[in-house]
C-alpha cells in the first residue's frame, strides 16, 4: 500500500467503488481535499461484478415506491453524468439508451407480469405490453415459448468497469487522492465526532468528515457500534462472448424473473445474477452457473452457442428494506453512502450529489430524507 500523501484531509471516503468514487469526485470538484481509501482495487467489490443496468422501470417492485422515484430521479441524471465524465476524461462510460424488455416464459409468468405492468402504468411509468409476436419482432432470437413481455423504453445501461475508470480519472483530475490496498481498521472519534481513520498496521489519517461507502463491509466500521445492518447479498454473474462471425443474440436488455441479459454492443453479453443469502461467501458454484444458463436459454436458445469468457461473484450491500443508506450517521462528521443492493450503478449520480452537498455543510436533500441511515437507529429501552 502506498501511504497517503498528507496527514489530514477535509474528507476521507472509505470505499473505491462507484458510489465512493462518484461521491469523492463531486466533493473534490467543490474544492475539498478528499482521500479515497480502497481495501483492494478500485471497483473490485460489487461495482466490479455489476451488470450496469439503469433500469428503474423494470426494477420496480410492489411496495417500494419511494425507492422507485429515487431511481427514476437518478436515471434522469445519467445522460448528463456520463457526458460530463467523458468530456472531462476522454474515457468512455459505454452509456447506452438501449431500452429493456421483460419477458414471461410461460402463462404463469405472464399473469404476474401483467400485474407488474398494471402497477407500472398506475404510477405513470413508460412501459408497453407486447404480445409474443411483438416481442419476437423486436428480438428475433427469442424462444418461441415466450408468452409476452413489457417494453421499458427509457431503461438504459452503462459499463461499470468503464465508469470506474472514468471516475478515477475525473477524481484525480479534480485534485483527489486514491490509495488502493488500504484496509481501514476503524473510524476514530473524539468528543462525539469523527476525527479520522486508523488503517490496518496502525497508521492514522485525520479528517473532519468520513464517508462510509464500503459496501457490504460498511456496518462493521460504524463507530457508534449500532449502525444500520448492512449485509452481503451474494451474486454470481457470467460474461459471455459471441463466436467469430456471430451477431449478439439480443439488442436491448432482456430479462425474466430469473435472469437478465445485458448486451454490451461489442460482442459481450452479461448474464446475471443470482441472489443468495450466503454471508461473505464468494465461491463460484456449479449450481449458480447452471441456474443462470438455464434461465437464459429459456429466453434466448442461441445462448448455448456463446463462449463463457468470465464468471465472477460479488457481494451486494443489502439493507433490511432494500433501500440505500444515504445521509448523516449517529456520530457527527460521519456520512453513510451504502446499502444500494442491486441499484448501486443506477443511484451513483444522485448519491454523489447528496454526499457532496453534505460534505460542504448543506442539508440532506428532501428527496433523500426517506433513505437516511438514522431510520434504523435503535430506540433506547
Amino acid at each position: 500500500m502506498q501511504a497517503p500523501r498528507r496527514e489530514s484531509y477535509e474528507a476521507v471516503v472509505i470505499g473505491g467503488g462507484l458510489i465512493g468514487l462518484a461521491s469523492a469526485w463531486r466533493a473534490a470538484e467543490r474544492g475539498l481535499s478528499v482521500l479515497v481509501l480502497e481495501r483492494s482495487e478500485q471497483g473490485a467489490g460489487a461495482s466490479g461484478v455489476a451488470a450496469g443496468m439503469l433500469a428503474p422501470v423494470t426494477e420496480a417492485e410492489f411496495g417500494e415506491e419511494a425507492l422507485l422515484w429515487l431511481a427514476v430521479a437518478s436515471r434522469e441524471l445519467w445522460p448528463g453524468f456520463a457526458a460530463e465524465l467523458e468530456a472531462r476524461t476522454g474515457c468512455s462510460t459505454s452509456f447506452r439508451e438501449s431500452g429493456a424488455l421483460v419477458l414471461a416464459s410461460d402463462p404463469d409468468d405472464a399473469r404476474e407480469l401483467r400485474r407488474l405492468h398494471d402497477f407500472q402504468r398506475r404510477l405513470g411509468l413508460d412501459s408497453e405490453w407486447l404480445s409474443p409476436r411483438e416481442c419476437r419482432r423486436l428480438e428475433p432470437g427469442l424462444a418461441p415459448r415466450v408468452a409476452g413481455g413489457v417494453l421499458a423504453h427509457s431503461d438504459a445501461q452503462a459499463d461499470p468497469a468503464a465508469v470506474t475508470q472514468a471516475l478515477v480519472a475525473a477524481f484525480e483530475g479534480a485534485g483527489g487522492e486514491l490509495v488502493s490496498g488500504a484496509a481501514v481498521e476503524a473510524i476514530e472519534t473524539a468528543s462525539g465526532r469523527v476525527i479520522g481513520v486508523r488503517l490496518a498496521g496502525g497508521a492514522r489519517v485525520r479528517a473532519g468528515r468520513v464517508v462510509l461507502a464500503a459496501g457490504a463491509w460498511s456496518a462493521a466500521l460504524d463507530p457508534a457500534g449500532q449502525g444500520p445492518p448492512v449485509r452481503p447479498v451474494k451474486g454470481q454473474i457470467l460474461e459471455l462472448r459471441v463466436r467469430h462471425g456471430m451477431n449478439e443474440p439480443v439488442e436491448r436488455i432482456v430479462r425474466s424473473p430469473r435472469c437478465y441479459l445485458v448486451p454490451r454492443g461489442d460482442g459481450r453479453l452479461v448474464l446475471g445474477a443470482t441472489v443468495e443469502e450466503q454471508g461473505f461467501d464468494t465461491a463460484l458454484t456449479a449450481g449458480g452457473v447452471r441456474q443462470l444458463l438455464e434461465a437464459a436459454w429459456e429466453l434466448v436458445p442461441e445462448i448455448e452457442e456463446l463462449v463463457i469468457a468470465h464468471a465472477r461473484v460479488g457481494l451486494r450491500p443489502g439493507s433490511p428494506d432494500n433501500a440505500p443508506l444515504i445521509g448523516p450517521g449517529a456520530v457527527e462528521g460521519l456520512i453513510w453512502a451504502s446499502g444500494h443492493h442491486r441499484n448501486g450503478v443506477l443511484l451513483a449520480p444522485i448519491t454523489a450529489r447528496a454526499v457532496a452537498a453534505l460534505l460542504t455543510g448543506e442539508p440532506l436533500p428532501d428527496e433523500l430524507l426517506p433513505f437516511s441511515p438514522r431510520r434504523f437507529e435503535r430506540v433506547p429501552a
